[in-house]
C-alpha cells in the first residue's frame, strides 16, 4: 500500500506543477505535505520518467509531423504546437509560439516584416514585451491602427515603420495616387531590407478578422467566395492553388504584392484551426511560405491527401 500512495503521489505531484502550473508551495498546502516533500516528489518523477515518458512521446510525435509537412510543401522549418482544449485560444497559442520562436532568431539590428491579421498583431504584443532590444517592424500593408501593440505591451520596445495609408481605399485610381507618395514608397523600400517576414493566413469564414473589423462585408465575402477564394495572405485573396483572385476589392488593396512576397527570404506563415485549412494549403501551393508555425490537428489535415 505504501509503494502504491507513494507512485500515486508522485503522479498527482507532476500533474500539479507541470500540468496545472502550481507552485510548490500550493502542492504541498493541497496534498499536505512539506514543500521539501514536493521538490523530492517532482526529482523522483523526473528520474523515473513520470512525466518525461509523455512528454517525449508527444515530442516525438509533432516532430514527425514537421518533417512530414517540410517534406512534403517544400518548407525549409516547421514549426508545430500543440492544439490548445479550447479551439478560442489557437491563435493566443500561436502567437506565443511565434514570438518564442522570433526571439530565438532575431538580433539587434534586423527588421521584421509584418502582414495585417488578428495573430500577427498578438506576436507583436508578445514580441514587444519578450525582446531583450527593440523590435523593429516593417508594415507589408497599409492599415496603421491595425499594428499598434496594445496598452499592455512595451511599446517602447517596437520601432514602427507603418505604411501611412488605410489598407483598403476607395477605388484603384486612389491606389495609384498613395502609391507615388514618397512615405509609401519609402516603407515597401524597406520591406526588401528585412531578414525575416511574418504572415498570417487569413480564411473565408465569418471568423475572418478583415470581416470582423469591418473592412470587408458579408456580401465582399460571399462575392470572392463565388470567384473561387478560400482565403488570403496580406489580404490578397486566393483560392485553392494559390492564385490570386482578380476583384474589384484587390483593386483597391494597398498591401505588398504576392509576387513581392516570394522574392523575400524567410517568409514565416502563421495560422492554425480548422477554418484555416484551406487557406493555409493554398499558401502552401501558391509556394508563398518558407517556414509554417502551426497546431497539430491542423498539421494533421495539411498532410492528408486532398483531391484537387
Amino acid at each position: 500500500m505504501a509503494i502504491n500512495y507513494e507512485d500515486t503521489l508522485v503522479v498527482k505531484t507532476a500533474w500539479y506543477y507541470y500540468i496545472e502550473n502550481m507552485t510548490q508551495q500550493k502542492i504541498s498546502e493541497k496534498l499536505g505535505i512539506s514543500r521539501m516533500r514536493v521538490i523530492k516528489l517532482l526529482e523522483k518523477a523526473r528520474q523515473e520518467g513520470v512525466i518525461q515518458f509523455r512528454i517525449q512521446q508527444d515530442n516525438t510525435q509533432r516532430m514527425q509531423l514537421e518533417g512530414q509537412l517540410a517534406k512534403m510543401w517544400g518548407l525549409k522549418d516547421v514549426f508545430v504546437v500543440p492544439t490548445p482544449p479550447e479551439e478560442d485560444n489557437i491563435n493566443e497559442t500561436i502567437a506565443q509560439a511565434t514570438a518564442m520562436y522570433l526571439s530565438d532568431r532575431i538580433s539587434e539590428n534586423c527588421f521584421i516584416n509584418m502582414g495585417y491579421g488578428d495573430t500577427p498583431s498578438r506576436i507583436l504584443n508578445h514580441l514587444a514585451t519578450m525582446s531583450k532590444f527593440p523590435v523593429s517592424i516593417v508594415s507589408l500593408t497599409g492599415g496603421v491602427s491595425y499594428y499598434l501593440p496594445n496598452t499592455q505591451s512595451n511599446i517602447f520596445n517596437a520601432k514602427l515603420y507603418l505604411l501611412p495609408a488605410p489598407l483598403l481605399v476607395s477605388s484603384k485610381e486612389m491606389v495609384t495616387a498613395m502609391m507615388q507618395e514618397p512615405s509609401i514608397i519609402e516603407i515597401f523600400r524597406m520591406v526588401s531590407l528585412a531578414s525575416i517576414t511574418l504572415v498570417g493566413i487569413g480564411g473565408i469564414g465569418e471568423d475572418a478578422t478583415i470581416l470582423k473589423n469591418g473592412i470587408l462585408s458579408k456580401n465582399d465575402f460571399l462575392y470572392l467566395s463565388m470567384q473561387g477564394a478560400v482565403g488570403d495572405v496580406l489580404s490578397h485573396f486566393i483560392d485553392k492553388d494559390g492564385n490570386l483572385v482578380h476583384t474589384n476589392v484587390e483593386e483597391r488593396l494597398l498591401s505588398t504584392p504576392l509576387d513581392t512576397l516570394k522574392k523575400l527570404d524567410n517568409v514565416i506563415g502563421v495560422a492554425a484551426g480548422p477554418s484555416k485549412v484551406n487557406a493555409i494549403r493554398a499558401a502552401l501551393r501558391g509556394k508563398y511560405l518558407d517556414i509554417l508555425i502551426t497546431d497539430e490537428d491542423t498539421a494533421r489535415q495539411l498532410i492528408k491527401p486532398v483531391d484537387l
